[in-house]
């Protein structure tokens, strides 16, 4: 058969299976297993059975759920009620006022995270009540949080980035690290839009509650310490090199549950909900994570990546066009499936035409990461609009629409990530 016969064999396959609501790493698996069973002289089974342990048991992959859980000790905590107290009296009189405690937010609550779906919730069931209100419109609010949330997975710790670490076998740590500038520039552009909102629609925006002296505006800082503090503690002790990713994960757990302790929300209810929902998200995580690995192997033995990256050398595309073919693909798989499925069903082919190209590892990584936070706030599969959707009973197309020009500031993102590759490069140089 052709390869092109066998690509398209395997891809009906995979949307059989995905369709007929087989789970995705299941899919993932079956799909390599057809591919290792007809087309190659390996046994499917013993590759399986190898593949799959080595993926499960990798030390690096211990960051994920640890962070998972970090996320959701905090979910559970005061930690959110806190960080609009400290906010609040800062944006005042911004242009926009209190619409930038949902980018703001979503920033500081991102690193503390890594999760996009975790970080909307969370600001949402903050923000959303407190500025409906004081009489903000809900278009701009629900647009604002929507895309403010995919910040979750940009700045560290991010779950995609060790996702994308451990399938592209690149440094955590420097992914970490390379993820902070370009998470600030993308905050700073959604709040430079909110400004220019809040300028051209004046009569939209509320009048600010009261105005506070300094001396006001630093005591209700204080509600930020604790969570400067967790931040300050995970990635500073990845930056000075302390400790890996992994150990700083450990350093989060643990002052996340110093910080629960200390507000009294640390129960044994809220200590066991934590942990189940951390298990119950990264089982689902590791079987996609195994099953992808297996595919990886079996379209490497096939011989798919290989042809692939000959074919799209052939096209003679310059890095800039590759780029964006590589940024469209990205958006349309993102209609159809999650974030981290996108980045484990693709790394094994993308990377050799990418490495090709010339591309570094680590800025290429940043670049996945940003097209898989545009592929959130697209509907059908949108992570994000599900989660909106949920909180604010809405349209799932009516969020898609007030959130789209956030959209198109990602894909403003992009285009500097691509002039300026310094954004996601120099930072990790000085580590």
């Amino acid at each position: 058969m052709s390869d092109f016969a066998i690509t398209a064999m395997l891809i009906v396959s995979l949307f059989l299976l995905l369709g007929s609501s087989v789970w995705i790493g299941l899919t993932l698996g079956g799909v390599a297993w057809i591919g290792m069973q007809l087309f190659s002289s390996r046994p499917a089974g013993d590759a399986m059975a190898v593949t799959v342990w080595g993926s499960a048991s990798s030390w690096t992959l211990t960051a994920l759920p640890l962070f998972i859980w970090m996320g959701e000790i905090l979910f559970r905590t005061k930690l959110s009620e806190s960080m609009f107290r400290g906010l609040a009296p800062w944006v005042a009189r911004l242009p926009g006022r209190l619409l930038h405690t949902n980018v703001i937010g979503c920033t500081i609550f991102a690193a503390v995270s890594g999760s996009s779906a975790a970080t909307c919730a969370t600001i949402g069931k903050m923000t959303l009540p407190e500025l409906d209100r004081r009489g903000y419109p809900e278009d701009i609010t629900i647009g604002s949080l929507a895309g403010a949330g995919t910040l979750g997975l940009l700045i560290p710790p991010s779950i995609i980035m060790i996702v994308y670490g451990v399938t592209a076998d690149v440094s955590i740590a420097r992914l970490f690290v390379a993820g902070i500038l370009p998470g600030i520039v993308l905050a700073s552009l959604f709040s430079g839009y909110l400004a220019v909102w809040a300028a051209m629609n004046r009569k939209r925006v509320p009048p600010p509650d009261r105005t506070m002296g300094f001396a006001e505006k630093m005591s209700e800082s204080r509600h930020l310490i604790p969570v400067v503090l967790l931040i300050a503690a995970v990635l500073g002790s990845i930056y000075t090199g302390i400790a890996t990713a992994t150990e700083a994960a450990a350093v989060g757990v643990v002052g996340s549950l110093i910080l629960s302790a200390l507000q009294r929300s640390l129960t044994w209810a809220t200590f066991r909900d934590s942990l189940l929902g951390a298990t119950r998200l990264y089982c689902m995580i590791a079987l996609i994570l195994a099953g992808a690995a297996f595919l990886t192997l079996s379209m490497g033995y096939i011989g798919l990546p290989r042809h692939l990256a000959e074919f799209v050398g052939s096209l003679g595309l310059s890095p800039f066009m590759l780029m964006v073919a590589l940024a469209i693909f990205y958006i349309v798989l993102g209609c159809f499936l999650d974030g981290i499925s996108m980045v484990v069903l693709t790394m094994g082919v993308i990377l050799p035409t990418v490495q090709a190209a010339g591309f570094d590892l680590v800025w290429f990584g940043i670049f996945v990461v940003i097209v898989v936070e545009m592929a959130q706030i697209t509907p059908p599969v949108g992570f994000n609009l599900f989660v909106l959707q949920g909180m604010t009973g809405k349209e799932i197309t009516w969020i898609a629409r007030v959130t789209a020009p956030f959209f198109l500031l990602m894909c403003v993102m992009v285009l500097l990530l691509w002039f300026v590759p310094q954004l996601a490069t120099w930072l990790p140089g000085k580590m």
